[in-house]
């Protein structure tokens, strides 16, 4: 078969290469391919390898010289909250003088803040600041985003968010999964009356389904958010639904979201900051991916999740952003890479196989993405840097120059590619 696509001259290609979900050590038993190259066909990796592919070339064919670059899987970022009105900054400095995050809430700021610049802004508005947040997180080797709604805490403007998610997967490079997450906080109007806004989300998840509007829900479990049984009850629903399910959880106070995570069936369960070492056991005999979010813990100022603990005891791990506009304002995955190396001590290979194919088996697509194997999405970057250590080393860089989605160069020497969708 002739392909459409040759990048050669690769100094390496580093890639997981094993079934996801890959757990515990396994995760840093990458592939190396030294000197090598990467055949495309009509969007698909058609070959991979080291070796001659002058057979593959037909009259049509391009071919590139990658210059000695490193390639990489692109990334996946499968946890943010991507669409939403406004931002924080006012409270950046509460934050700084460690004001519990629950106290900034109370007081009607935090989610509640967003909720009100989110219902206000226009479609329009939503649209054009995530798109703009969609060219960073491009910029920084992403190819795929998870996105959660969670900002309305009302079906009309939780319906907008995600709405405008999936005009966004119609016209931006980068893939989105939209997650509805009607359940990330108790609007004002029900504080006194918790069980009927736990009834209306569980009501309003039949109206998203039937739009197809989401393919995940998820709940913020938390002490004076939600609770355990809250939790069960609406996931529950959900999964019935049919909707992949998925929890905040031990972000704060530790609840026992984390076991009922398990219980469930969650496809990830996500921030882990506060997690106990039965609740990491229980994890690791189970396919549920822990998401773990260095970046919030390092805005916070607060306590990184026990990730080193959690590969060394056999659990399956994805790293993300958490993207959002009061404890995560960043799109900057390579740079929560890059903290979650250094302060969870993770090695490089952990941390790419933890944004590449364990991130893509939690969000359903592990056969299709996350790693630089024959018959899987060309979703590629190529990084200006000698070796995979060295992304690491020299933090706070964004090495990446150049990033295929679907076998398409989105972007060319760190300059977004227009009009390729």
């Amino acid at each position: 078969m002739i392909a459409d696509l040759i990048i050669h001259h690769i100094k390496s290609i580093y890639t997981p290469n094993q079934k996801a979900p890959i757990k515990g050590l396994n995760m840093r038993n990458i592939q190396v391919i030294e000197n090598g190259y990467v055949a495309i066909k009509d969007g698909v990796i058609l070959s991979v390898g080291n070796g001659l592919y002058e057979h593959l070339i037909g009259s049509n064919t391009k071919t590139l010289d990658a210059e000695n670059k490193i390639m990489l899987p692109a990334f996946i970022d499968s946890h943010t909250h991507l669409v939403h009105g406004g931002s924080r900054e006012d409270e950046y400095g509460e934050i700084i003088q460690g004001i519990p995050y629950l106290d900034i809430l109370k007081a009607g700021g935090g989610i509640h803040h967003t909720v009100n610049h989110t219902i206000s802004a226009t479609f329009d508005e939503l649209y054009n600041k995530a798109y703009q947040s969609l060219d960073l997180m491009l910029k920084s080797g992403v190819s795929v985003v998870e996105a959660k709604s969670g900002y309305g805490l009302e079906l009309k403007t939780e319906i907008k968010q995600l709405e405008v998610a999936k005009k966004l997967n119609a016209h931006h490079p980068i893939e989105l999964y939209s997650t509805y997450m009607g359940a990330h906080a108790i609007p004002k109007r029900y504080e006194q009356h918790k069980d009927r806004y736990i009834n209306e989300v569980i009501s309003d998840l039949t109206i998203i389904k039937e739009n197809d509007l989401a393919s995940a829900v998820d709940i913020f479990c938390e002490a004076h958010v939600f609770s355990v049984e809250d939790s069960r009850k609406i996931l529950t629903q959900a999964k019935k639904l049919g909707f992949k399910i998925k929890m905040h959880a031990d972000e704060i106070q530790s609840l026992g979201g984390t076991s009922l995570a398990v219980n469930l069936g969650c496809s990830s369960v996500d921030h882990l900051m506060v997690i106990n070492d039965e609740d990491i056991k229980k994890l690791s005999t189970s396919s549920t991916i822990a998401n773990l979010l260095p970046g919030t813990s390092f805005y916070l100022n607060k306590a990184f999740a026990p990730g080193r603990k959690m590969i060394d005891q056999g659990v399956a791990v994805s790293i993300s952003t958490d993207y959002n506009p009061g404890s995560c304002p960043t799109e900057n995955l390579l740079l929560v890479m890059q903290i979650a190396a250094n302060k969870m001590k993770l090695l490089p290979e952990e941390v790419l196989t933890a944004v590449t194919l364990n991130a893509a088996y939690h969000l359903g697509i592990s056969e299709t993405h996350g790693s630089i194997e024959v018959g899987k999405q060309a979703n590629v970057i190529l990084v200006n840097a000698p070796n995979l250590n060295y992304v690491f080393y020299h933090y706070g860089i964004n090495h990446v120059s150049d990033v295929w989605i679907k076998g398409q160069q989105v972007l060319k020497n760190q300059e977004i590619v227009r009009n390729v969708r």
